[in-house]
């Protein structure tokens, strides 16, 4: 996950300065050369920050655009300090944009790393604070079946829930609740098993790219320069000293490069990050993570109430969770060896989670998956324990003591202590700067998170439906009303292009204009369009024509991302598909291929999901499915 803009070859200069015009065509929001106006706020650097030294750029360049490096550049441009940010795919691209959304202090961390569950419920309290509107509470269920040894067991879990209720205030959360057989039926009524009784207990879900992106925008807003698409593919260091003095970047989808003067980098690649060090010229065991892939199951409606724990045939502990819209079955936990740019889900992976998720709650082999998300926790090394016992805990690498001064690595962390983690690096960051500034960033609210707006009061202003203005706002919380702006300007715009989520033509082109998006995927990623039950099938070719709109690009590059995006969506869906949902799937990709006048065979070179789906449809019932959308995952 390396990172930025478009840029020419005459950049290629030490002397080249960054300017508004540099930066992937229009300045990022409150960027020097900004009038500020509108929907952003000016930033003024401190003295001591325009004194700084003469021969650098920026003082700092972050790269990674994860939480953990946005969290940075939007600390490190609040205390004063000139930042730039690079991100080689798109902000949340890797595991905070696939993670399983919530911001959890990690019951499962107390016995053996009670720390991890201290801090992440105690930023997990902040960040409700300072982003109110993408929290939403997940009330938990653990289901006790009967065994000669489950009356001990149930005791020892009840001792083990009241021992995190001491840390539930932190993040205002409510103590867990001890519940009979008949009480867990109340409240589910699909458990199955001969059950005991069994524990509620409280977190708090989000979604992770919304946080990326809110905490970006925020940097901006405070003068950092932020660069999606752009690769860096070197950090230079100087020959006498080893220190850092720059980074060459090239942009990923026009070609150029360019150089940055900076004495700081801070490596937030997550699970890059042995390759990102490897640019500097240190070894990959210089920044060495223990990569761990886990995928997520998505199905198209709220199944319970309630999020549902169980185990897999190994004994993991895994959970099914109503997420905003949609419910999700998670996650597993395996060493990954592979491309960490093309992370999937396999077919063998789903089985596992649903198998373990029916002996709870049968109906989910009746639901209809519409598909999976997959992604790499970047956990700090270490060879010998299993994949569940790795610490979840973090750390800052400082590669001086590998003769790179001013080059630091981030490794390991969680979603939900990201804050805590970004102000850490930013400590090391003010020290190293001479500054005195403190931390304030969970103190500042983010973008949206300053107050409250009615959905409903909202939806009547806009003569919209009340579920797409309750989504608006929960994605945007107060800019929901700079996106209202737009639509009283441009009534038209307030026409739904995703009606499964839903997404109005407005909130695309602001995702364009102020959250950085460039393409249909990354709109998808900061609204969800095309991730509900059509796949993108019935907005992802409008979503094309008005990104190709906004960025001047030919209708074709729109055609070209449209396909794209649903070939992704295709290939995320089809190992969770058995073949009657198959034989749906292929019927409404011939009608989009007929929609999108791809009809020739040769239109479908480069969609292999399309034709693997296919083919899928021509088996018989029963291979995969006993019932209509159905995965068969038979118990031992």
């Amino acid at each position: 996950m390396l990172y930025g803009p478009i840029v020419s070859k005459q950049q290629e200069s030490p002397d080249w300065t960054p300017a508004p015009a540099d930066w992937g065509g229009t300045a990022p929001p409150g960027a020097p050369g900004d009038d500020a106006s509108g929907d952003q706020t000016s930033h003024v650097q401190s003295p001591a920050v325009r004194l700084r030294r003469d021969d650098t750029d920026v003082d700092v360049v972050v790269i990674g655009g994860g939480v953990n490096g946005v969290g940075v550049a939007r600390d490190a441009s609040q205390r004063g300090l000139r930042v730039a940010l690079f991100e080689r795919n798109d902000l949340a691209f890797g595991a905070s944009g696939n993670s399983s959304g919530m911001i959890h202090g990690g019951p499962r961390y107390l016995t053996h790393d009670p720390h991890v569950t201290e801090t992440s419920c105690r930023d997990s309290g902040h960040i409700q604070a300072i982003a109110p509107h993408l929290l939403f509470r997940i009330p938990f269920l653990v289901p006790v079946e009967r065994s000669a040894k489950a009356r001990v067991m149930f005791t020892l879990m009840d001792a083990f829930f009241e021992a995190y209720d001491r840390y539930q205030p932190f993040k205002r959360g409510k103590p867990h609740a001890r519940l009979s057989a008949d009480e867990l039926r109340q409240l589910e009524p699909g458990l199955a098993g001969d059950l005991l009784g069994g524990f509620s207990f409280d977190e708090w879900g989000i979604d992770g790219a919304r946080l990326c992106v809110a905490n970006a925008v925020d940097a901006m807003e405070r003068g950092a320069k932020v660069f999606v698409g752009c690769t860096v593919e070197q950090i230079e260091r100087r020959e006498d000293t080893g220190a850092v003095q720059a980074v060459r970047y090239r942009d990923r989808r026009g070609g150029g490069v360019g150089r940055l003067r900076t004495s700081v980098v801070i490596n937030a690649t997550g699970a890059w990050s042995s390759l990102t060090a490897a640019t500097s010229g240190l070894p990959p065991t210089a920044s060495l993570v223990r990569p761990g892939k886990g995928i997520h199951i998505v199905y198209d409606r709220r199944l319970t109430s309630y999020a549902i724990m169980g185990r897999t045939i190994d004994g993991r502990q895994i959970f099914i969770c109503p997420w905003e819209n949609v419910s999700v079955i998670g996650t597993t936990d395996d060493d990954f060896y592979g491309d960490l740019d093309g992370v999937r889900a396999t077919s063998e992976e789903v089985r596992y989670l649903v198998q373990g998720i029916a002996r709870v709650f049968p109906e989910v082999r009746r639901a209809r998956a519409i598909g999976t998300y997959a992604g790499v926790r970047p956990t700090i090394h270490a060879y010998g324990p299993s994949e569940d016992q790795l610490s979840r805990e973090h750390e800052i690498i400082d590669h001086a003591v590998h003769g790179a001064p001013g080059l630091f690595s981030m490794i390991g962390g969680k979603l939900a202590s990201y804050r805590l983690f970004a102000e850490e690096m930013t400590d090391i960051l003010s020290k190293h700067f001479g500054l005195g500034a403190p931390c304030a960033t969970h103190l500042t609210p983010l973008p949206g998170g300053d107050a409250t707006v009615d959905p409903f009061k909202l939806a009547e202003r806009l003569e919209i439906d009340a579920v797409a203005a309750r989504r608006l706002v929960y994605r945007h919380g107060a800019r929901a009303l700079r996106i209202e702006e737009r639509v009283k300007a441009r009534p038209r715009e307030a026409v739904s292009v995703c009606p499964c989520e839903p997404v109005t033509e407005a909130e695309v082109r602001y995702t364009v204009r102020h959250e950085l998006a460039r393409t249909v995927g990354d709109v998808s990623r900061r609204t969800r369009l095309g991730l509900g039950a059509c796949g993108g099938m019935r907005c992802a070719a409008r979503c094309g024509q008005i990104v190709a709109s906004e960025l001047g690009l030919s209708p074709r590059e729109g055609l070209r991302q449209a396909v794209e995006f649903l070939e992704r969506q295709a290939l995320t869906r089809v190992v969770a598909l058995g073949p009657e949902q198959a034989r749906q799937e292929a019927l409404t990709i011939a009608s989009v291929r007929s929609e999108l006048g791809l009809v020739r065979d040769e239109d479908l070179e480069a969609a292999p999901a399309w034709r693997s789906i296919a083919r899928l449809a021509e088996q018989e019932p029963g291979a995969h499915a006993v019932n209509p959308g159905e995965i068969l995952c038979p118990d031992p």
